[in-house]
């Protein structure tokens, strides 16, 4: 898996803003371009055929994503606790 470049869907960024974690977001994204994965607690998501993934913000939320030609690209924040 080779990571070039991460892109957010359109209502990521409201939603990073409204809760306060947006440069909690930006930490864990630079750790995933320096590829220091475990830093970030990135896994692949069940059902494991369904090719989507996530990585940890902090301990409450986690960025749900998939990869497309080289992109990452970010379609959900969840928050994990609920």
């Amino acid at each position: 898996m080779n990571i070039n470049n991460i892109i957010e869907h359109k209502r990521i960024l409201p939603y990073l803003l409204s809760r306060q974690i947006l440069n909690q977001y930006k930490k864990a994204k630079n750790l995933i371009l320096n590829w220091e994965l475990e830093s970030v607690d990135f896994k692949k998501r069940k059902p494991y055929k369904s090719e989507i993934y996530y990585f940890r913000i902090n301990k409450q939320y986690r960025a749900l994503w998939y990869i497309e030609d080289s992109t990452l690209k970010i379609f959900e924040i969840d928050d994990h606790q609920n």
